[in-house]
């Protein structure tokens, strides 16, 4: 069995393919899928914003002309779209036409290439606002060494990994793939209340099952949930944090050959990375045990849901990954087909959310964010090679990264903190982008830990977005 979490398809005919695509996807409801309301919802009831990032660095200049069609085709494309609320305090979200544009920025002034991570902070913290726009933006900044860095910063609230992924590709071949959404406000407000009525009538049977789900969920959970003594507030706990961070590259041929010597798959050694990573900062079990959350891609061809995901969780054993991956590769078989048989009661809940205080959303967060001894596992796989020719060529680096913005210790604290690691591969290399916190933790410490994880593996990573020196192959 073939394990795809997220997996991005490289195919040279996708450009052409996405012409023939472009007529089926305006025929699409813009209803908003449950999840991707939930993700919103989620966000105003906690102030904290879900963003992936996508960075490109070139090692030479970069053709401004061509990243120019590429942000217009961007504006075109997927991203063209924003939420708005139903006048229903119950009610259904729906997809709207953006009225506000993104503009490219374009920094005058260079920077050295040691301030570029400073620089994608800075990046990250522009305020994006999926509901009243802008939800994404594209900048780009020439180094003083020579060559620039693009970033992407792109609300999760529009799209995932994947969607960003394909929102790229499309805009670097010039496809222009909008979706004619409905203009903002269009609806008069009578009309709105009537249409935004039938949904929820149409929604009562999946509501109703919702109820009983919730019922079975609590009395299963009954003296697990809510029997431990809250643990207190950390102190200024409403006090706005920014998450540790740091990106990794490891040359591809030796990501693959260490995957082969340890008896396990590209995802298996992702996986076994994440585990060892939670082992080493603490987030494990009391038998040492760690949970693998998997994002697996459940994405259509005609899919205009945000996030198109479902998620598998894994209990593995991070000990023996480092010299044998055949155990772990198996638990994530096995959890996978598990997961096709069996589906996972937590969604059947989704009907429920739109009913739901804003109160009761902050004391969600972890639930949505996973325990204390979990780490996600996210792989993009191979990117359609597309995805990094932003001007029309290759860069030297490509990487993605999920943010989180405008947390709190008060929110971190109740979830248990968080460890997330997204990979993907692009160029030659293998990239791994990890977020983290945990009491104390900095992204030095971070960085650290990841580059002694790779350690572990007897993988060799370059820190950073310096110039990429060349691997000797055994020929």
């Amino acid at each position: 069995m073939r394990l795809q979490t997220k997996r991005i398809h490289t195919n040279r005919s996708f450009c052409v393919r996405q012409a023939s695509d472009e007529s089926d996807l305006t025929k699409m409801s813009n209803v908003l899928d449950l999840v991707d309301q939930t993700l919103f919802l989620g966000e105003r009831a906690t102030g904290a914003t879900s963003l992936g990032q996508c960075v490109w660095v070139y090692d030479r200049a970069i053709d401004i002309d061509a990243l120019r069609q590429f942000h217009h085709h961007l504006q075109k494309g997927r991203l063209s779209r924003r939420i708005e609320r139903s006048p229903l305090p119950f009610g259904r979200h729906r997809w709207v036409s953006p009225s506000d544009p993104s503009d490219l920025e374009i920094v005058t002034t260079p920077r050295p290439r040691e301030e570029f991570d400073a620089w994608l902070n800075e990046q990250a913290a522009i305020p994006l606002d999926a509901e009243h726009g802008p939800g994404w933006h594209l900048a780009v900044l020439p180094f003083s060494d020579g060559g620039a860095g693009v970033s992407l910063v792109v609300s999760h609230c529009l799209t995932d990994g994947l969607g960003v992924c394909l929102a790229v590709v499309e805009a670097a071949c010039g496809h222009d793939n909008a979706i004619n959404w409905p203009a903002a406000a269009s609806r008069r407000r009578w009309r709105a209340l009537r249409e935004d009525a039938r949904q929820t009538a149409r929604d009562t049977s999946a509501i109703g099952r919702a109820f009983v789900a919730a019922a079975r969920l609590a009395r299963h959970n009954r003296g697990s949930v809510g029997s431990a003594t809250p643990r207190p507030l950390p102190a200024a706990a409403d006090d706005r944090i920014t998450l540790p961070m740091a990106t990794i590259f490891v040359d591809a041929y030796e990501w693959d050959a260490r995957a082969h010597v340890l008896g396990g798959t590209s995802n298996a050694l992702l996986a076994g990375l994440a585990a060892r990573l939670a082992q080493r900062v603490g987030r494990v079990t009391a038998d040492g045990s760690v949970t693998l959350a998997m994002p697996v891609n459940d994405r259509t061809a005609d899919d205009t849901r945000a996030n198109a995901v479902t998620n598998v969780d894994v209990m593995v054993d991070p000990a023996p990954a480092t010299t044998d991956l055949r155990e772990m590769r198996a638990a994530i078989k096995q959890a996978l087909i598990r997961h096709r048989q069996v589906p996972d009661e937590r969604w059947a809940l989704l009907p429920l959310i739109p009913l739901l205080p804003k109160r009761l959303f902050r004391r969600m967060v972890s639930v949505a964010t996973g325990s204390a001894t979990s780490v996600v596992s996210s792989n993009l796989g191979s990117v359609d090679p597309a995805t990094n020719r932003p001007d029309g060529t290759d860069a030297d680096y490509f990487a993605m990264k999920s943010l989180y913005l405008g947390m709190t210790k008060a929110t971190m604290h109740r979830a248990g903190g968080v460890l997330a690691l997204l990979s993907g591969r692009a160029n030659g290399q293998v990239f791994v982008s990890a977020l983290a916190y945990q009491p104390g933790s900095s992204n030095d410490g971070l960085r650290q830990d990841l580059s002694n994880t790779l350690n572990d593996f007897s993988l060799t990573g370059t820190m950073g977005w310096r110039r990429p020196t060349p691997v000797r192959r055994a020929q």
